[in-house]
């Protein structure tokens, strides 16, 4: 198929809403039912070959072994055990209540035990609703849904192969049920201390000094989708720098700068995927430049770090 589909936003804006809060219920029990992870890693979902996944949680809560799987090709929910049970629904047709109601009647049929802390959205305008509430996002689009998780499928690889040219700390590819976007970020050694008043996320995700790079599908606020990178804490003179392709550009982003390139412009290069990766480069190169990263001593060409190979014997 086509390499970057259109994706439209005001073609999707309201499944896109309602997906969005179905990924939060299920982002929450991962949150509750997985093991804690350095920066959050154990709460965003990974790509499959038919839609998005929690990984396997449980048993160190005392819970059987289970799985949440988004099936963006047939649209159903899937809950499985390790024991082989499984329980499914249909996506389609179902407000944010009904989806939230089914997936913990599924959970209690499968004998997972799930106290949600706060179930409700985060960090969205209906964030005080409970999810339980929300009978007002109901819409969903089989077709865009599916072209979203293929979009999510392409640019997922372009992010692994981003991803294999550094050698330090570097977080998985995965796709963040809270911002909705997929990103895969570098860090430096660097401890960051954020201000007392950061929020607990802000201050668990933002530690150390990172270099993020990703993509997401566009908001009220930005309503277009774009590939991004930012680097945090932003370093000075950060814009100054130059980004490839020439449609790549700097905005201004919640008090700081973000690398941005839109995917309409991407889709219009001659070779998308070498304009994407040639972004994210520049970019990484424009953020590590001007915080000081080893930029040498951290490359991994070819996702290779043994030097008999890397010296080509």
């Amino acid at each position: 198929m086509e390499l970057f589909p259109a994706m439209p936003l005001a073609e999707w804006q309201d499944t896109k809403a309602t997906v969005h809060r179905f990924c939060q219920v299920v982002g929450k029990v991962r949150l509750a039912c997985g093991v804690r992870r350095n920066h959050w890693w154990n709460a965003p979902f990974h790509l499959t070959g038919r839609g998005l996944t929690t990984r396997p949680m449980g048993q160190s809560d005392g819970n059987p072994i289970f799985t949440i799987d988004f099936d963006f090709v047939a649209h159903r929910l899937i809950v499985t055990t390790l024991d082989g049970r499984t329980v499914s629904f249909a996506l389609s047709g179902r407000s944010v209540a009904s989806f939230y109601h089914e997936t913990m009647g599924a959970l209690a049929a499968l004998d997972v035990r799930v106290d949600l802390p706060v179930p409700h959205p985060f960090d969205l305008p209906d964030a005080d609703r409970p999810f339980a509430d929300d009978t007002e996002h109901a819409a969903y689009d089989p077709a865009m849904v599916t072209r979203y998780w293929q979009v999510l499928s392409q640019v997922n690889l372009v992010l692994e192969e981003f991803a294999a040219g550094y050698s330090g700390k570097i977080s998985p590819v995965h796709h963040f049920w809270h911002t909705f976007d997929i990103a895969c970020t570098r860090f430096s050694d660097r401890l960051i201390e954020q201000p007392p008043e950061a929020d607990p996320v802000t201050r668990e995700a933002y530690s150390r000094e990172v270099i993020s790079s990703g993509f997401w599908f566009g908001d009220d606020a930005f309503p277009e989708a774009a590939f991004y990178s930012y680097t945090a804490p932003e370093p000075a003179g950060l814009v100054e720098e130059p980004l490839r392709p020439g449609a790549a550009r700097w905005i201004e982003q919640r008090g700081g700068h973000l690398a941005v390139l839109p995917y309409a412009a991407a889709r219009s290069e001659a070779d998308p995927r070498a304009g994407v990766l040639d972004f994210y480069e520049s970019a990484y190169q424009a953020g590590a430049r001007r915080a000081g990263w080893d930029i040498g001593r951290l490359a991994c060409p070819g996702g290779v770090t043994d030097p008999l190979l890397d010296a080509g014997t």
